[in-house]
C-alpha cells in the first residue's frame, strides 16, 4: 500500500459534514448586486469569480490575509486556467460542468463563457451597457468575447501583462458573476428574493437590520483541493448576524453563539483573550496606517524640511505604548505593507541615515524648521474625521507644539470631511486613516496614491521623480520588472516624506476553536458583512469540529 505524504492541514483534522457557521456582521446587509459592489453585500456567498486563492498553500508561505495576492498564489476556479495568446489578450478557459444554482430564472443550466461576457460588458461598461463606478481599473478594456462554450477572450489597449493581470486578478467583490438571465428579467439585483449564483450556498432569507440566512446548495459542482474526493459544502447553513455593538458582539462571541468576529479594537481582543483564552485571536495587517497628509504644494509644507521636521517631532514607539498599550506597530513605513515580500521597502533595509529621519529628535526639528525660515514655528490647522481617533491627534497636537508648531484639530462629521478632502480644498492637513502609507492593495494601484491629480493624492503630490515610477510602472511587461520600479519607488517616498508616517494598525479577528479553516483570509471586510470576494470559496471549505465543539461545553 502507497503512505500518504503528510500534509500542513492534517494537524486540523479530518473534515466533517454538518452543522452551522454564525459570523457577525457589523453593519445591515443591503446590496445583492456586484453592479453595486459597495458595504454590506454578502453576493459574494452565493457568486463565485473567475480565479482563487490556493487552498493547500501553507499559511507560514502566504496567508492570504491582506488584500492584494501577488499571481503566483492565485488559482484557476470557475475559470480552470488563463493565458496570453498575445501582450493584448487574456485568454480565460471555464471548467465544464459547472451550473447554476437550481432555482429560476437560471433553473440549473450550464454555467458558459457567454455568461462572463456579459458579467464584464455590464461591469466595464461595453456594448449596450453604463459603466459602474466600481470598474475603474477595467478603462483600457476594449472587449470581452466568447471563442467557444468555454473560452473568454479580453481585449485590452495595453501591453502591460502586469497590469492585465491585477486587474483581472484583483480581490473585490464587483468580480463575483452574476446570473444574465436574473439581471434581465429584474433590470437589477437588488432585492435579495433574486440571488442566484454558482455557489455552495443559497440565499434562503434576510431580514432588515437583523440577518441573512444560506443554506447547502445540493448541487453545488466544487471539490476540496485537499480531499479532492470530498463534495463541498461541509457547512449546512450559514447565518450573518447583524451586530454593530462591539461590546454587544464580544458577549455573544464569549457564550458561543457567535464563531467568527472580524475587525474588533486591539483592546476588546486583549479583553476577551483574557477571559476566554480557548478563543483564537487571530492578527492580520489592516488596509493602512494612519498619517497626517500635508499638502505639498503648498507653504510651508512645499519644503521638505518642513516635513521631515514633522515626522521627527513625533515619538511614534512612544504613542505606540501609551496610546496603544504596545499592540500596534510603531515602525514607520511607505506605501506597499511590509508583508509583500519583495515589492516593499522594508524598514530594516533602511539605511541608518534615513532611519534617523524618522526617529524622534525634536532638536533637529526645530533646526530643520529654522533652516526652512521657520525659527519660531507656525501656525497650521488638521482636518479630521470626528468619528477616527481623535485623541491621537490630540497626542500629535502635543508633539507638534513641543517644536512650536501649533496645530488647530478641525474636527467635522465624515460627510463634510470627505467632501472637503475629495475636492482637494483643505488648505493645510489633513488626518487619513485610509491613506497611502502601508497598503495592503496592488503595489500598482498603490502608486497612484501619489500620481498627478489622482483623487487619493490629498498631499496633492506633483513630484517629476515619483510620476517617472508611475510612468515605468504602466509600462512594464512582467512582474520582476513591477516588483522591481515598485521597491525603488517605495525608497523614494520614504525619502520624500510626502506623508507624515504615524502608526500602523492591525486588525484583530476572533474565531471559534472549533470552527477549521479560517485564518483572518482577507478578514477586514468580513466586519462591512461583504467578507472577502471569495467568501463563496473560503465558506464552501470551512467546517465545524462538532464533537471537540460538545466536549468543551457549547
Amino acid at each position: 500500500m502507497e503512505k500518504k505524504t503528510a500534509q500542513w492541514w492534517d494537524k486540523l483534522g479530518r473534515p466533517q459534514y454538518g452543522g452551522e457557521l454564525v459570523i457577525r456582521a457589523n453593519s445591515n446587509i443591503l446590496n445583492f448586486d456586484p453592479y453595486d459592489a459597495s458595504d454590506g453585500n454578502i453576493f459574494s456567498a452565493w457568486m463565485e469569480r473567475l480565479v482563487s486563492d490556493d487552498w493547500t498553500m501553507d499559511p507560514a508561505v502566504f496567508d492570504y490575509k491582506a488584500h492584494w495576492r501577488p499571481s503566483q498564489y492565485m488559482k484557476g476556479h470557475v475559470a480552470e486556467s488563463w493565458e496570453f495568446t498575445d501582450p493584448h489578450t487574456y485568454v480565460a478557459h471555464l471548467r465544464k460542468g459547472i451550473h447554476w444554482q437550481d432555482i429560476p430564472p437560471a433553473n440549473g443550466r450550464e454555467f458558459t463563457a457567454d455568461d462572463v461576457v456579459f458579467h464584464f460588458n455590464r461591469i466595464c461598461g461595453l456594448g449596450d451597457f453604463a459603466k459602474s463606478a466600481s470598474s475603474g481599473v477595467f478603462q483600457d478594456l476594449i472587449s470581452v468575447t466568447a471563442a467557444d462554450k468555454y473560452t473568454v477572450v479580453f481585449k485590452w489597449q495595453t501591453d502591460n501583462r502586469a497590469t492585465i493581470i491585477e486587474a483581472m486578478h484583483q480581490v473585490v467583490p464587483w468580480q463575483c458573476l452574476e446570473n444574465p438571465e436574473a439581471v434581465k428579467q429584474w433590470g437589477d439585483l437588488n432585492d435579495w428574493h433574486h440571488a442566484v449564483g454558482t455557489g455552495p450556498f443559497l440565499l434562503q432569507d434576510v431580514v432588515d437590520n437583523k440577518s441573512a440566512t444560506l443554506v447547502k446548495n445540493p448541487r453545488y459542482w466544487g471539490h476540496d483541493e485537499r480531499y479532492p474526493k470530498n463534495n463541498l459544502p461541509y457547512l449546512d447553513k450559514i447565518r450573518f448576524i447583524v451586530i454593530p455593538d462591539e461590546a454587544e458582539a464580544i458577549a455573544a462571541m464569549r457564550a458561543g453563539k457567535i464563531d467568527i468576529i472580524d475587525h474588533i479594537s486591539p483592546v476588546q481582543a486583549c479583553a476577551l483573550q483574557k477571559t476566554n483564552p480557548e478563543v483564537l485571536i487571530i492578527t492580520h495587517p489592516d488596509s493602512n496606517a494612519f498619517s497626517i497628509e500635508p499638502r505639498n504644494d503648498t507653504a510651508p509644507f512645499n519644503d521638505i524640511r518642513v516635513r521631515k521636521a514633522m515626522q521627527m517631532a513625533l515619538d511614534l514607539p512612544a504613542i505606540s505604548k501609551s496610546h496603544y498599550h504596545n499592540i500596534v506597530d510603531p515602525t514607520p513605513c511607505t506605501f506597499t505593507l511590509s508583508n509583500m515580500p519583495g515589492w516593499e521597502f522594508p524598514y530594516a533595509e533602511w539605511p541608518q541615515d534615513l532611519k534617523d529621519e524618522y526617529a524622534y529628535n525634536p532638536a533637529a526639528a526645530r533646526k530643520l524648521l529654522a533652516d526652512a525660515g521657520y525659527p519660531h514655528g507656525f501656525k497650521t490647522n488638521v482636518v479630521a474625521d470626528a468619528s477616527s481617533d481623535m485623541e491621537l491627534m490630540r497626542i500629535v497636537q502635543t508633539y507638534f507644539a513641543q517644536i512650536s508648531i501649533d496645530m488647530e484639530i478641525r474636527e467635522m462629521d465624515r460627510v463634510s470631511f470627505e467632501f472637503i478632502i475629495k475636492g482637494h480644498t483643505h488648505d493645510q492637513l489633513a488626518h487619513r486613516i485610509v491613506g497611502p502609507m502601508g497598503h495592503t492593495s496592488a503595489p500598482i494601484y498603490d502608486l497612484m496614491q501619489y500620481g498627478k491629480g489622482a483623487r487619493n493624492n490629498w498631499a496633492m503630490v506633483d513630484d517629476a521623480g515619483f510620476n517617472s515610477f508611475l510612468s515605468r510602472a504602466l509600462a512594464a511587461t512582467d512582474f520582476e520588472d513591477l516588483r522591481k520600479i515598485v521597491r525603488e519607488a517605495n525608497g523614494y517616498v520614504a525619502r520624500q516624506h510626502f506623508s507624515i508616517c504615524l502608526q500602523r494598525i492591525m486588525a484583530y479577528s476572533l474565531c471559534q476553536p472549533w470552527l477549521k479553516g479560517f485564518n483572518g483570509q482577507f478578514g477586514s471586510a468580513w466586519s462591512h458583512a461583504g467578507g472577502p470576494a471569495m467568501l463563496s470559496f473560503y465558506l464552501g471549505r470551512f467546517w465545524i469540529d462538532r464533537k471537540f465543539k460538545k466536549s468543551i461545553g457549547y
